[in-house]
């Protein structure tokens, strides 16, 4: 299959090459996010707090699991970022393309994630109206399906 190909080589079909800190993050998330992986860290506390009356509780071994726990939080912020904003990404693509594709949709929908917020207040206000006239409707008895546009 030729989608499997591209991808192997780091490709998708017709879009260009993945960017290694991209894919490096996707795996890492990927990886992070398996129960097997939560079962590792929550082993490491506890051999941490079992350790805890041979080091006398100590300075030094609070700080082993402070400066531990400190750098993979940073380090995995980054890498959580990264593919909540990917995933961000493509839902505002594919929702983009939903209403592209729909007939009767208003196209000024589209890319609305890019507006300047008073902008986007606009088309919040104006479907928030929309909605409470549909509501109004359904109260009297009314179905509330099609467009709203003469």
């Amino acid at each position: 299959m030729r989608v499997g190909k591209a991808r192997k080589h780091g490709k998708t079909s017709g879009m260009r090459p993945t960017n290694w800190y991209s894919q490096f993050a996707k795996s890492a998330a990927h990886f992070c996010g398996r129960p097997p992986v939560f079962a590792i860290a929550v082993l490491i506390i506890v051999v941490w707090v079992v350790t805890g009356p041979l080091f006398g509780f100590s300075d030094t071994w609070q700080l082993v699991i402070n400066t531990g726990t400190t750098i993979v939080t940073f380090l995995m912020v980054f890498l959580i970022q990264n593919t909540q904003n990917r995933d961000t990404e493509a839902i505002q693509v594919k929702l983009d393309e939903l209403i592209r594709a729909t007939k009767g949709a208003h196209n000024a929908l589209l890319d609305l994630e890019e507006l300047e917020e008073e902008d986007l207040d606009a088309f919040r206000k104006r479907y928030e109206t929309l909605a409470g006239d549909a509501r109004a409707e359904l109260r009297r008895g009314t179905e509330d399906t099609g467009t709203p546009e003469p």
